[in-house]
């Protein structure tokens, strides 16, 4: 919590890139909420079924350990967050396409397997490399966290040239880039966990996190006055016929809605309807995760279970896909978001292309640490986060992987570590320099 990466959060996109109303969520709140339910569902799994984690001790730790990758759960993701890694890897494929980037001349190049690291570039196997490695510390290993809270973050469990879309939840994205493949040996084998194991509070993180957003994401929509709690009560109604789940729910909300309606005015009536409209929801999506884990208990710790919790043919999944479809169309598509998302794409492009510049355009390639051949070069260069130069030189030292792809490393290391508006402001500014 203590840590600039959650810090940086706070400015980092959920749904509404750049917001200005401070009343719609960012990453960082976001984060808060996961945190908060899954400590909860922790906490009401050991009152269900004591001994649920194991032991008492387990059960003790269990919803701590729940909270803590609710909130380090999102860390790595780059700015403007889904579109932020669709361009990273944007840029990449057309690099490769266009030039030579994974096979330099007079340098050793980036084999296949390790190029589906930036080709497939993604944000929670940063997340990991941001917690292993990135930060300072007094043990030399990121934020000196268990080997167990290491493997509940690890929400894919193999490096992007293994993942297999369409394949088991825990396979289907990278998990880890290849420069962690030691960090992932040891949590292995401090933790009994094998390759495409995932670990058992991995599953309830990942519903958590499902109900946060696709509860709290259309709530944010009704609080920029694009949809209204009516509106999605009414789709609630429409979609109820054959879903015992969503038909509960949207019976209680009618009743709640009148209540506010009979007791509030219409302003404060809107507000009361959105927070019935949450707490309704995620009750029953909280109770649709918890039901699933308790019924699939056997196979999440046998490592045979293969599917999200909130996507087990339960009627609450159901509510879960169709708030999902609700966002989409009213939130994720929303004019608004869409443009700003086009300028957030437009200026990592940029910063990506700037910052590449500045880490390879150097008086000898062969030496990380020669000087810049351009002054812009040399400034870009000097705005890198010296945490991620220092893991740069030391990994390039090394030599263990190419220097090809410790300098890419160093690229998405510092783009992804941006904020949305840290990002747009040194876009302006590197923009201006260069056309000085």
């Amino acid at each position: 919590m203590f840590s600039t990466p959650v810090r940086r959060m706070a400015d980092k996109t959920q749904v509404f890139p750049l917001e200005k109303n401070d009343g719609v969520r960012t990453r960082l709140t976001h984060s808060y909420e996961v945190a908060n339910l899954a400590r909860s569902i922790g906490n009401r799994l050991v009152r269900t079924k004591p001994g649920v984690f194991g032991s008492p001790e387990g059960d003790l730790h269990g919803p701590v350990l729940l909270a803590t990758v609710g909130l380090a759960h999102d860390l790595g993701n780059p700015p403007f967050g889904h579109q932020g890694e669709n361009e990273i890897r944007r840029w990449f494929e057309a690099k490769a396409t266009n030039s030579d980037i994974f096979m330099p001349k007079g340098m050793e190049g980036v084999p296949t397997p390790l190029q589906q690291d930036f080709l497939n570039f993604e944000g929670n196997a940063q997340t990991l490399r941001l917690l292993s490695c990135l930060q300072v510390s007094s043990g030399g290993y990121g934020l000196d966290l268990t080997a167990t809270t290491l493997a509940a973050v690890m929400k894919y469990t193999v490096p992007a040239a293994k993942a297999r879309k369409g394949a088991n939840a825990s396979l289907k994205k990278p998990g880890f880039m290849t420069s962690e493949t030691e960090v992932v040996d040891w949590v292995r084998s401090e933790t009994g966990l094998q390759e495409g194991q995932r670990h058992p509070m991995t599953w309830l993180m990942e519903a958590c996190d499902d109900i946060a957003y696709s509860v709290l994401d259309v709530e944010d929509a009704i609080k920029k006055s694009i949809v209204s709690a009516e509106d999605v009560l009414a789709y609630l109604h429409r979609e109820a016929k054959k879903n015992e789940c969503m038909a509960a729910v949207a019976k209680q909300l009618t009743k709640d809605f009148e209540k506010a309606d009979a007791h509030a005015s219409p302003t404060q009536a809107k507000e009361i309807k959105a927070s019935y409209l949450r707490t309704r929801l995620i009750e029953a999506l909280v109770m649709t995760a918890t039901g699933a884990f308790i019924a699939n208990e056997k196979a999440i710790f046998d490592f045979t279970h293969q599917s999200a919790l909130l996507e087990e043919g339960l009627p609450g999944g159901e509510l879960y896909e169709k708030l999902k479809s609700f966002a989409k169309s009213h939130a994720y598509n929303h004019p608004t978001v869409l443009r700003t998302e086009h300028l957030g794409a437009v200026a990592l492009s940029k910063l990506l292309d700037w910052f590449w510049e500045g880490i390879t355009d150097r008086q000898k390639p062969e030496d990380p640490l020669s000087r810049r051949r351009t002054a812009f070069g040399s400034y870009v260069y000097a705005l890198i986060s010296d945490n991620y130069r220092h893991e740069f030189e030391i990994k390039a030292g090394a030599k263990k992987l190419p220097l090809r792809y410790t300098e890419m490393q160093l690229l998405t290391d510092m783009i992804s570590g941006m904020t949305d508006g840290f990002a747009m402001e040194l876009f302006a500014d590197l923009e201006h320099l260069r056309n000085a």
